[in-house]
């Protein structure tokens, strides 16, 4: 059963992948098809952060080393859908067209925010692999803990993205802060 864990975690995952490559081949995007891809994308991103996140957690309180063994991949899908979100913006809302798209990241502070965001994550998806882990040794950890600041700034650019409705952002917002404040450890900072 447990070797059959990680393949399954990596099917569900791919889902909304599929889901969206289904409705841009059969036309099922609506009238704005470049905002469905591009909050579709960017939202996934966020449920993958939050999966990420989630994953020391749930280690920690079910004492189960499942969840860390699939943590690294699913960080590995966080930058694919944040990726699939940016090429969105710069490829078919812009279409390469870099002056526009720098005069927005210096601009919108949701659009600064976001590419921000993705820049982090590169060092993190290039240093994932259990090679670099031994090479880094105590770095690694180190290096790794841009996934809260990325996790901050993911949920800091779809709140600033929504002019109306707040609900969905400060989910996610409220979400990410729940499960940063559970990595604190907060008998060693009572102990001082």
């Amino acid at each position: 059963m447990i070797k059959y864990f990680k393949p399954s975690i990596f099917i569900l995952s791919t889902i909304p992948f599929l889901f969206i490559t289904y409705k841009i081949f059969f036309n099922k995007l609506g009238p704005e098809p470049v905002k469905e891809i591009t909050h579709f994308t960017g939202e996934w991103t966020l449920i993958f952060i939050c999966l990420t996140l989630s994953m020391s957690p749930l280690q920690k309180f079910t004492n189960l080393n499942n969840w860390i063994k699939i943590r690294r991949m699913l960080g590995l899908f966080v930058f694919f859908y944040a990726s699939l979100h940016l090429l969105t913006y710069v490829g078919i809302d812009y279409r390469f067209s870099w002056q526009p798209i720098l005069d927005d990241v210096v601009k919108k502070k949701y659009i600064f925010v976001g590419f921000a965001a993705w820049i982090l994550l590169i060092p993190l998806t290039i240093t994932s692999s259990q090679k670099m882990m031994l090479l880094l040794k105590q770095n690694w950890k180190k290096l790794h803990r841009l996934i809260y600041v990325i996790a901050i700034l993911g949920s800091l650019h779809f709140i600033w993205l929504s002019k109306t409705i707040y609900f969905k952002p400060l989910f996610y917002f409220v979400l990410i802060t729940v499960l940063l404040s559970l990595r604190i450890n907060f008998k060693r900072i009572f102990e001082k």
